[in-house]
């Protein structure tokens, strides 16, 4: 039997409500990545989901191109999938492939809906231009959200923030989850480029990378996993997702969580000043 944790029958986690999607979720939420991001480790896996929902996390992560992600959740949720905000993606440009995903991801989600369909990894232009095209992904997407089986829509990138800016001005979306760390400012950014422009329109923002595999724990400023998610939750998101790899990953989190006070505007600029010399090494995979 499932056991709750001390710290989750103590106090629960902070949380925000996800733009106009009007659902609350917490500010630290369960990525798709560390454990779930593998195969043949259902036991691993299903601890450090069971322990994320008895910490009271709210918010889970999931996509097609996470391995055995989502097996994993379909395993490990049960009856709890209720309380929950339940994330995928689809990394399909096109109408038919989309259905399948999301046919695919229901059916091992072991559920009857999305909370959030995101639109994964957009990086270009001409995949903008197939998405909207007839045929395109969007026609799916859309014949799901009229058909319940997804309830809001969303878009995900870390490479050029101007695909995404783009993006929100083709489709109202709900929700876009892009880079929130220290070194994420420097050059184009999403934070400057893409969280404003998310906000006048009302929707919500995740943020992922917050520890950038671990290169933000060479800075002083977040050379911990707690310090890292201060300064994501200081930054204009509603909540932050973390890949874990054991129960006591999760627990750290949740209680850095529960411990959260915001950076002022001073120790925020220090964060990203000592980052910017870095800036390519903690964010490779972004345009520039």
């Amino acid at each position: 039997m499932f056991q709750m944790s001390k710290s989750q029958l103590t106090s629960p986690l902070l949380s925000r409500v996800l733009g106009r999607t009007g659902r609350s979720v917490s500010i630290f939420g369960l990525g798709g990545e560390g454990v779930l991001r593998t195969r043949g480790r259902m036991a691993e896996a299903v601890a450090v989901i069971r322990r994320a929902i008895d910490e009271g996390v709210t918010y889970f992560d999931t996509a097609p191109a996470y391995e055995e992600s989502r097996d994993y959740l379909g395993r490990a949720l049960g009856a709890d999938r209720a309380k929950i905000f339940l994330a995928s993606k689809t990394h399909a440009r096109d109408a038919d492939g989309t259905k399948l995903l999301i046919a695919d991801t229901l059916a091992r989600l072991r559920t009857d809906h999305l909370d959030l369909l995101q639109l994964h990894d957009l990086r270009e232009k001409e995949e903008l231009d197939r998405i909207f095209s007839k045929g395109g992904a969007m026609e799916a997407v859309l014949e799901a959200v009229s058909e319940g089986v997804v309830k809001h829509v969303g878009i995900t990138g870390h490479h050029d923030p101007a695909i995404l800016a783009e993006a929100l001005r083709r489709h109202p979306f709900d929700t876009v989850l892009t880079v929130v760390n220290p070194a994420e400012p420097a050059g184009f950014s999403f934070a400057k480029e893409v969280i404003p422009a998310a906000r006048a329109l009302g929707m919500g923002v995740i943020g992922m990378k917050v520890m950038a595999r671990g290169k933000v724990f060479n800075l002083k400023e977040t050379d911990t996993g707690s310090k890292a998610l201060r300064y994501a939750w200081s930054r204009d998101v509603d909540t932050a997702i973390v890949g874990c790899w054991t129960p006591e990953e999760v627990s750290e989190n949740a209680r850095a969580a529960r411990e959260f006070t915001p950076l002022s505007p001073a120790e925020i600029a220090a964060a990203e000043e000592s980052a910017r010399p870095v800036a390519r090494f903690i964010n490779p995979w972004k345009a520039a």
